[in-house]
């Protein structure tokens, strides 16, 4: 069977994911939208936007659906037909990502580690119910604490937890990533791959190459993409009165409820000062560089450089430089995409 994953429809509503790349590299548990279609199904898998000659038939699918263990199940049974998905999950806004990734995690868990037998683990470390943890070739856990009682937790391949670190399931640490000193991560935390991550958080979504290197809390959030968070950076995700948080909505272009809780959604590319506290339901877009005295608005536009507007060749020498000091540089295409987004405003 193909299969075609529909992405256009979803730029807008999921912004500001799905904008720079498509949404089906939005990650969600501990794979991308796209690495979970391609790695647990046995069908041939296509990307609306990304190709030129479709097959002669195929089968269409909102590429906003995060897949379940059923699902996929059911479906690599199937020859002509996709099952149902009334046991998955659907990405209709950016906080949805957080909001489902405990439940992702656990999906995802359960693909990855079916059949395959655990790494060993240092015998220095405290494991709370080691069962449910499974550790990949290559990564360096000492003296910190697993406590997989209420989820499961995966550490990716060449990934290092240092010494003194406390976390609990669910709970992903991707490829190549880093979890510094003394961290404290609570269930619902992704770390994804090639990120530097402590302090504490909970409940949130690291994409890729992040970093959130020091002190400060993080909940109830998601960072998007080649982002640094500076040393004490903090963010409120309860309001005060306890009551409904309102975040910005491009696809509404208005303010809308987003649950009780509800904490930062960060951009690719973008990157915020020392001791920077971000407001309950902040939104920041693409590219922004946010510094000042004062607390940020909850809608921070894209290529935001403090209170004004970036300058376009300095946004672009500030990315390579944070992507050099992770041995990357920007690419051409990279640049394009970045260029149109800017040439919109």
């Amino acid at each position: 069977m193909n299969i075609l994953l529909d992405d256009i429809p979803y730029n807008d509503s999921l912004y500001p994911f799905g904008v720079l790349q498509s949404p089906v590299h939005v990650r969600i548990g501990i794979c991308t939208i796209l690495e979970k279609w391609k790695t647990f199904s046995n069908h041939a898998i296509f990307v609306s936007s990304q190709t030129k000659d479709l097959p002669a038939s195929f089968q269409k699918m909102p590429a906003n659906v995060i897949p379940s263990v059923k699902f996929f199940d059911e479906l690599n049974e199937a020859t002509d037909t996709l099952p149902s998905t009334h046991d998955c999950k659907v990405l209709e806004y950016p906080w949805h990502i957080f909001e489902y990734n405990n439940w992702a995690i656990r999906q995802d868990f359960q693909l990855i580690s079916k059949g395959k037998t655990s790494a060993d683990i240092s015998s220095t470390n405290q494991l709370i119910c080691p069962e449910n943890i499974f550790v990949e070739e290559g990564a360096n856990i000492m003296f910190s604490i697993l406590n997989a009682k209420n989820g499961p937790i995966y550490i990716g391949k060449n990934t290092e937890i240092f010494e003194g670190s406390m976390i609990r399931g669910p709970f992903a640490l991707c490829e190549g990533s880093r979890i510094k000193m003394g961290a404290k991560i609570y269930e619902g935390t992704t770390i994804g791959p090639y990120c530097l991550a402590t302090g504490e958080i909970k409940n949130s979504v690291l994409m890729s190459y992040s970093n959130k290197a020091h002190d400060g809390y993080l909940g109830d959030s998601v960072v998007g993409s080649w982002c640094n968070l500076g040393a004490g950076t903090s963010n409120s995700n309860l309001k005060n009165t306890a009551g409904l948080i309102k975040m910005w909505s491009k696809e509404k272009n208005a303010f809308i409820h987003s649950g009780y809780k509800s904490g930062l959604i960060m951009g690719d590319y973008s990157r915020c000062a020392i001791n920077t506290s971000f407001n309950t339901g902040t939104v920041a877009g693409i590219c922004c560089n946010i510094f000042g005295n004062l607390t940020p608005p909850k809608y921070i536009e894209d290529f935001t450089w403090g209170n004004e507007r970036y300058i376009f060749e300095k946004a672009i020498s500030d990315i390579n430089n944070w992507k050099k000091m992770k041995g990357h540089e920007i690419t051409k295409q990279e640049i394009e995409s970045l260029q149109k987004i800017y040439q919109t405003k």
